[in-house]
């Protein structure tokens, strides 16, 4: 008898907890981050203001919230993009990543901004942020762990990897990328700090009077650095090892 009073609070407070997120992603837009407020997101959906603590206990909560949202749909986008290549086609599958990476950030600017642009005075991520902003670089480097176990060929580093650099690098392989040596994770970590620079000088401005056609630019770029990675051509290259 009492399943359908639970199951009626169950779904208000899940519509109570989207309207709220709906409201606090339009603050994002007219405030900015840093302008965010729990009790103008309780004027907007009608609430007094000690009764969204019960959702929220504290500004930095809901930016949690808000931060784990924009990772996990950006990361969804990504890896729907990536998975329906080929396996075989590694450069069209780190295209399809980048390209959905930048069509979720046209679509969702704010979002973006708050993941990727500037940090929020004041704001310390918890650790629930890891997991979901790792997802993309995680798919990144399975791709070039790909590229690495097909034998592609990169450029040697110009210089030796410095000690310290050396031990972070270890690190990183020991944690996420078993298979990928000093070179791929440098050349990897770089590639990310790419497709986030390229697609924040677009979303930004930064490119206004220089590129016309934003999209076209993009891919040019990203195939230049799927190239400098050796991932280009290796569809055919598979297909006839194959």
């Amino acid at each position: 008898m009492t399943e359908a009073p639970v199951g009626a609070r169950a779904r208000a407070r899940a519509d109570l907890t989207r309207q709220i997120k709906e409201s606090a992603r339009a603050q994002l837009g007219s405030d900015g981050a840093a302008g965010l407020s729990l009790r103008a997101v309780a004027r907007d959906v009608g609430l007094v203001s000690s009764a969204v603590y019960r959702y929220y206990g504290s500004r930095d909560e809901l930016l949690t919230a808000l931060i784990v949202d924009a990772y996990t749909s950006v990361a969804d986008a990504a890896e729907q993009a990536e998975r329906e290549v080929r396996r075989t086609d590694l450069e069209r599958r780190f295209v399809a990543l980048c390209h959905a990476m930048r069509t979720w950030a046209l679509a969702h600017p704010h979002e973006y901004a708050l993941i990727f642009g500037s940090p929020v005075p004041g704001y310390v991520a918890p650790t629930d942020t890891i997991d979901p902003a790792a997802r993309i670089p995680l798919l990144l480097l399975g791709i070039l762990a790909d590229a690495a176990a097909e034998d592609g060929v990169v450029t040697p580093l110009p210089a030796p990897v410095p000690r310290s650099v050396h031990a972070d690098l270890r690190a990183l392989r020991d944690a996420v990328a078993p298979a990928l040596d000093d070179g791929w994770l440098v050349r990897g970590i770089r590639t990310w700090a790419q497709i986030v620079g390229l697609i924040s000088f677009e979303l930004f401005g930064h490119l206004h009077n220089v590129v016309t056609d934003y999209r076209a630019h993009f891919e040019l770029q990203m195939r230049v650095v799927a190239a400098d990675l050796g991932l280009a051509g290796t569809a055919g290259r598979n297909h006839r090892s194959g």
